[in-house]
C-alpha cells in the first residue's frame, strides 16, 4: 500500500513538470537552450520574440519573464540603453494587460528589481533606493509573502554594496529570523551563499566579510537547532516505544530486542551515509571530467576553425592561378570565398549599425532581380521610404542571396514577393517569397547549417544561408523560414533595434 501511494505521488509531480515544461512556447525553449549555449545575442532576441509573443496571447507572467530576461542579456553587454527601454516596453505592456490590480504589482515588481540591480551595476545609489521604496510598495499590493522575503534579500545588498553595514546587517537579520522560523533553513542557506557570491563577484570586502561572519553564527544556531529537534524527536521516539514495549512486554528480552533493532537500524544509517558520501565523491570526480571535456571540446572547436580559415587563405592565391572561365574552378573560388566570410562573420564581435534609408537599396537589389528573370516570373517590390538602422554590407548580402535563390527556384508563370514591414517601434521584417516547391518541414532548420551534406560545388555549396543567418545574428536580428507560408516559401529577416 505504501508503495502504490508513493508511486502514485511520484507519477503526479513527473506529470506537473512535463506539463509545466509544454506550457513553455518554442521560442521561450529556444531562447533558453540559446543561453546556456552563450549565444547572447541570439537568446536575446529570441526571448523578445518569445515576449510579444506571450504578451499578445495574453499570458503575461511568462511574457514579462521573458522581457525581464531580454534585459538581463542587454545588461550583460552593457547595452543600458536598450536595456532601460526594454523595460519600459514590459512595463507598458503590464499596465496594458487586464489582469486584477496585485497581479500587476508582482510583475512589475520583476521589472523594478531588475531596473535597481542596473542602478547599483552603474553606482546610481539614489535611483537604485528610488526603486527599492517602489518595490515596497509593489509588494504591499501584490500581499505576496515570497516576494516580501525576496524584497529584504535585496535591500540587503543594497546596504552591504553602498557600505551601509549596520543597515545591512539589521534586514539580513531580520530576513533569516523570518525564514528560520518558518524552518526554512535550505532556502536561509541559499540566500547567504548568493550573498557570499555577488560579494566575491563585485569585489565587495565589506559586505563579503559580513555576509560570511552572519553566515557562520546563522549556520552554528541552526545546527544547534536541528540538533535539539532531532534530540527531542529521538527522546519522543524513545519515550513512545518503551510505552509500547512496557505496554505489551514487559520483559527485559523484549527491551533487549527492541535495542538491538535501534542499533541495527543505526549501523544501517551509518552505512547509508557512507554510500552516499561514496556517490558524492564520484560525481564531484565525473563532474570535473566533464568541465575538461567541454573546455577540451571547446579548444578544438576553436582550432578547427583557425585550420578552415587558414585552409581558405593558402587556397586562394593557387586558385587564382587557374582559369577563373572553368566552371570547376570557379565553384572552388566561390567555395573559398564563402568559407572565409563565414568565419570572418562568425569570429566578428559586433557590428555597428547606422541609420540608412532602405527604400533605394531595397529597389536597386530589385532591379538586379529584374534583369535575371524571365518574362513570365512576376516581382512586387513593396518597401516604404523609411530610416532604419542596419549594417548596410550585412543586409545587402542577405536580401541579394534570398532574392538569387528566389529566382532560381521560382517555376515559370510564377511570383516573387519583396516587402517591408514594421512589426513594433523596435521590430522590423524584410520578407522574401517566392512560389514553387515547398522545403519541407524537416530541412528548415538545417538548411542554415553548414556543412552538414556533400554538395556539387559546381552546383552551389550550400554557404549562403548559413552566413545570411550568423549575419542576421550580429545585426541583433534573426532569420527563419515562415511556417505559415504555404505556396511557396517565404524567408523572414527580423531585426531588432
Amino acid at each position: 500500500m505504501i508503495n502504490k501511494r508513493f508511486f502514485v505521488i511520484f507519477l503526479s509531480v513527473l506529470m506537473g513538470c512535463v506539463s509545466l515544461m509544454a506550457e513553455k512556447s518554442n521560442l521561450h525553449q529556444r531562447a533558453e537552450s540559446e543561453e546556456a549555449k552563450n549565444n547572447t545575442a541570439n537568446a536575446r532576441s529570441l526571448y523578445i520574440s518569445a515576449f510579444e509573443s506571450y504578451v499578445s496571447k495574453g499570458q503575461m507572467e511568462d511574457g514579462v519573464t521573458c522581457g525581464v530576461k531580454a534585459t538581463a542579456l542587454y545588461r550583460k553587454e552593457n547595452l543600458w540603453k536598450e536595456a532601460f527601454d526594454m523595460l519600459r516596453l514590459v512595463d507598458q505592456s503590464i499596465d496594458a494587460s487586464k489582469i486584477i490590480a496585485s497581479n500587476k504589482a508582482a510583475l512589475h515588481y520583476q521589472t523594478a528589481k531588475e531596473r535597481m540591480q542596473m542602478y547599483m551595476r552603474l553606482r546610481k545609489g539614489e535611483r537604485a533606493l528610488e526603486q527599492i521604496k517602489y518595490m515596497e510598495t509593489l509588494v504591499n499590493q501584490s500581499n505576496s509573502e515570497s516576494l516580501s522575503n525576496d524584497l529584504l534579500y535585496h535591500k540587503a545588498i543594497y546596504y552591504y554594496t553602498l557600505g551601509q553595514t549596520a543597515q545591512g546587517n539589521a534586514v539580513f537579520k531580520e530576513m533569516a529570523t523570518k525564514l528560520t522560523a518558518q524552518k526554512d533553513y535550505d532556502k536561509v542557506d541559499e540566500v547567504y551563499q548568493t550573498l557570499l557570491a555577488n560579494g566575491r563577484q563585485s569585489n565587495n570586502a565589506s559586505m563579503l566579510n559580513q555576509a560570511y561572519s552572519s553566515y557562520i553564527v546563522w549556520k552554528d544556531s541552526v545546527t544547534a537547532i536541528k540538533t535539539a529537534e532531532e534530540r527531542d524527536s529521538l527522546q519522543q521516539q524513545i519515550a513512545k516505544n518503551e510505552q509500547v514495549i512496557a505496554e505489551k512486554d514487559d520483559s527485559l528480552s523484549a527491551r533487549q530486542l527492541t535495542i538491538s533493532g535501534l542499533i541495527v537500524l543505526a549501523v544501517i544509517l551509518a552505512v547509508v551515509l557512507v554510500l552516499g558520501a561514496l556517490v558524492l565523491m564520484r560525481f564531484m570526480v565525473l563532474t570535473r571530467k566533464q568541465k575538461k571535456s567541454i573546455q577540451l571540446a571547446n579548444e578544438s572547436n576553436a582550432l578547427k576553425a583557425k585550420f578552415i580559415n587558414s585552409i581558405s587563405s593558402q587556397l586562394e592565391p593557387t586558385l587564382k592561378k587557374l582559369d577563373g572561365k572553368k566552371p570547376e574552378v570557379k565553384a572552388l573560388l566561390d567555395f573559398s570565398s564563402h568559407i572565409q566570410t563565414l568565419s570572418d562573420v562568425e569570429n566578428a564581435d559586433s557590428v555597428e549599425l547606422e541609420e540608412k534609408q532602405i527604400q533605394p537599396l531595397c529597389e536597386a537589389l530589385g532591379e538586379e532581380v529584374r534583369n535575371k528573370i524571365g518574362s513570365d516570373v512576376t516581382l512586387t517590390v513593396s518597401v516604404p521610404k523609411m530610416e532604419v538602422k542596419i549594417h548596410e554590407e550585412y543586409l545587402t548580402f542577405i536580401l541579394r542571396h534570398l532574392l538569387d535563390n528566389a529566382v532560381e527556384f521560382t517555376p515559370s508563370g510564377g511570383k516573387i514577393s519583396f516587402e517591408f514591414k514594421k512589426r513594433s517601434p523596435h521590430t522590423y521584417q524584410f520578407l522574401i517569397a517566392n512560389t514553387g516547391v515547398v522545403i519541407p518541414e524537416e530541412k528548415r532548420e538545417d538548411i542554415f547549417k553548414p556543412f552538414l551534406e556533400i554538395h556539387d560545388l559546381t552546383r552551389g555549396d550550400g554557404l549562403g544561408l548559413p552566413i545570411c543567418k550568423q549575419m542576421a545574428l550580429k545585426m541583433n536580428g534573426d532569420l527563419d523560414i515562415d511556417p505559415a507560408f504555404t505556396k511557396g516559401t517565404r524567408f523572414v529577416l527580423n531585426l531588432h533595434v
